[in-house]
């Protein structure tokens, strides 16, 4: 009986202030049906370079993701948060990469540190994981950025790669079951590795 059982990330746009909103990761239980198929077949993925409409990013995917667009209310306004996913129906893991732009002088007089630590700390609370690993880096092209690894309560864990450029945040996510955490591990590196920030014109 093929039995998978994973938690599908939904987006959502979280107040930390009066002042500042980012996109942070609400967990979601999803199970899929428990029907035996006819046939066991491993599904071979082809990683290719996936680019959003207006072209702002770039990062190798299994497959093309899923996209959505959340309007949020915040007190600074209405966010929309960009969210583009992709889960292999074979693998206990799943891609995201999303953004939300903030307000233009909300973005100019906030220092990226600052962005980036709120973020990290409302990750962590709001998803209740406990803290792996946390380190500064940055894109390849020069935006500030943090890495955070944590997990949850059951054992899922998630690697997010923040950075802020150009007005907005970007989240650069894999989450894995554990029992596929070390067989997965190199494959989510490489696809944290190829996400680039592209300078709008």
């Amino acid at each position: 009986m093929r039995i998978k059982l994973f938690l599908l990330p939904l987006i959502t746009v979280a107040l930390l202030q009066s002042n500042f909103a980012f996109a942070e990761v609400n967990k979601n239980l999803l199970i899929a049906d428990h029907r035996k198929p006819k046939h066991t077949t491993t599904t071979k993925y082809k990683w290719k370079i996936f680019t959003p409409p207006d072209k702002s990013f770039q990062v190798l995917m299994p497959g093309r993701p899923k996209t959505n667009t959340q309007i949020q209310k915040t007190r600074m306004g209405e966010i929309n948060v960009e969210i583009f996913a992709f889960q292999p129906p074979e693998q206990e893991v799943a891609y995201l990469v999303t953004y939300n732009e903030f307000p233009y002088s909300y973005a100019k007089l906030t220092h990226p540190h600052k962005i980036l630590n709120d973020a990290k700390a409302n990750t962590l609370r709001t998803t209740q994981s406990n803290l792996i690993s946390s380190r500064r880096i940055r894109s390849s092209n020069g935006h500030p950025g943090i890495e955070i690894k944590y997990i949850d309560s059951i054992g899922k864990v998630t690697t997010n790669r923040m950075y802020v450029a150009e007005g907005r945040l970007y989240q650069v996510i894999a989450i894995v079951s554990q029992k596929q955490r070390a067989t997965l591990d190199k494959t989510i590196t490489g696809y944290l590795n190829s996400f680039q920030v592209v300078l709008r014109r």
